[in-house]
């Protein structure tokens, strides 16, 4: 392997020793390490499926897969890695991934054959072994053998520097995952010479919505989830109640500190560092009118006695699957009547929500069900100035004024998994076996909204569960953490005792 510099080492701060006498001594007396053998990932199967399923939608077409290149934060500080969920899902390689590496599905005579490009570790006669900050071995560890990563995976691997003999061939039909590594995409099209030879798809619609048929393909992939993904969202849930039972047992030092919200996210952050990857997505600390902000992540608030705190929280697994949970939990360990009032209407449209979910419903009738009951509630508390049977109808929806939100999404690698999937699969689509998707109602009463009386101003609730579904009917996976307003106020009561 050539040598190379890392690309943003700064001259002016740089004490990197440069001399021949240091090059020859760091290159020597070095112990043999010898290539250890590895055995194949209990996914290495399912990944092979899925892989056979995609190349039987592309007859014919390369597939270019990229993991994508770590993203910078501030200077030449990144971003810790993550790789893109396309590629992991249809490789089996998670949060140990090799930045920049590449699944390649070349066309052959029965399918496709895949082969993974990746940078395999350098030897430490190059002086990307100590030079190099941004992969050198010195600075941030040694990477793994073509042929560990083949066996684990149970695919044809390759160097990355061969990878650039694909890119030299790319053309029309060459089809690439076009967001994942948007320099390669760059190179590509520009050999290509026309990006849109990139982006086949099958209707107007999809043209028009801007949809990029690999992309799309891969995405739905994933709607419905084999038995090593399950059992992965399964572990994730379990991960995830640890970290909510370490934040309640935490609670009083917590509620003592001025900015408990913080110590809610560093809480549960840690349990996610200990028993996954990291956590699937900012968490959530939304303690009282803060939980009335859907996407509130400044967590820099008290956590008072008398008010709710909202926790959206999940943790993402050495896989990358994630779980995404969210309790509202009384701080003071007992709801007020008006508290206890909100969040029994969140539970009972949840559990309405819940108990329609079977295979071949219209997904798009969770969040009905789920509306119908938020419907009802706001307006037998006079909140709507029309009756609940015409506040839903769709050209009215007063009662969404307090749940602009949808109730459901699609879980999996991504927190938001599937995203670019078609509609008509999506929110329209029928609900199949093996889908994992969240339900998620809530109430979310602004401290300044006049619609509503003082005593509910300021008052959010949300209450989120995954949901597997089975063959008749639904599994909720996170039903071991407490949601009925008797079991959180125990749950809070225990760790206090």
């Amino acid at each position: 392997m050539a040598d190379q510099k890392a690309p943003r080492a700064t001259s002016n701060r740089s004490t990197t020793p440069v001399s021949d006498s240091f090059k020859e001594y760091i290159s020597s007396q070095w112990a043999d390490r010898p290539d250890s053998e590895v055995a194949p990932l209990e996914q290495a199967p399912f990944t092979s499926v899925r892989r056979a399923k995609l190349s039987a939608l592309h007859a014919g077409k390369r597939l270019v897969l990229p993991a994508g290149q770590a993203k910078v934060r501030s200077n030449d500080t990144d971003y810790p890695f993550r790789a893109h969920a396309a590629f992991s899902h249809l490789t089996g390689w998670g949060a140990d991934t090799v930045p920049g590496s590449v699944l390649v599905l070349e066309p052959a005579v029965d399918g496709h054959d895949a082969t993974l490009y990746f940078r395999a570790s350098a030897g430490h006669d190059s002086d990307e072994f100590y030079a190099n900050s941004d992969i050198g071995e010195f600075w941030v560890g040694p990477r793994p053998s073509l042929a560990q990563v083949g066996s684990a995976l149970g695919i044809a691997t390759r160097d990355l520097a061969d990878f650039e003999d694909v890119v030299a061939t790319s053309g029309p039909d060459t089809l690439l995952i076009r967001a994942a590594d948007p320099d390669l995409t760059r190179r590509v099209d520009a050999l290509v010479g026309e990006a849109p030879a990139l982006e086949v798809v099958d209707t107007v619609a999809d043209r028009a919505a801007g949809l990029e048929i690999l992309t799309r393909d891969v995405s739905e992939l994933r709607l419905v989830k084999d038995a090593y993904e399950i059992a992965e969202m399964r572990a994730a849930v379990a991960a995830t109640k640890r970290g909510f039972d370490d934040v309640i047992d935490d609670f009083p030092e917590i509620v003592a500190h001025t900015r408990g919200e913080r110590l809610v996210e560093g809480t549960f952050n840690r349990r996610a560092r200990a028993d996954g990857n990291t956590v699937g997505y900012d968490t959530i600390a939304a303690s009282g009118d803060h939980a009335c902000i859907l996407h509130w992540t400044r967590n820099d608030g008290v956590v008072a006695p008398g008010d709710l705190i909202l926790i959206d929280a999940g943790i993402e697994l050495e896989s990358l699957y994630t779980a995404d949970i969210t309790r509202t939990l009384p701080v003071s360990g007992t709801f007020s009547d008006v508290q206890r009032l909100v969040y029994e209407a969140v539970l009972e449209a949840a559990d309405a929500a819940f108990a329609i979910v079977k295979p071949g419903i219209r997904f798009r009738e969770v969040h009905a069900t789920a509306m119908a009951v938020i419907a009802e509630k706001t307006a037998e508390w006079g909140f709507l100035p029309v009756s609940a049977a015409e506040s839903i109808e769709p050209d009215k929806q007063y009662h969404r004024r307090y749940m602009v939100h949808g109730t459901s999404h699609h879980l999996g690698l991504d927190v938001h998994d599937c995203a670019a999937a078609r509609r008509d699969l999506y929110i329209d689509g029928t609900v199949e076996e093996g889908m994992v998707f969240t339900i998620e109602p809530g109430l979310y009463f602004q401290p300044d909204d006049l619609t509503v009386p003082e005593a509910f101003r300021g008052i959010g609730v949300r209450i989120e569960d995954d949901i597997l579904v089975t063959a008749d009917g639904a599994e909720n996976l996170s039903i071991g953490i407490p949601r009925t307003a008797a079991d959180v106020e125990a749950w809070i009561s225990g760790a206090a005792g």
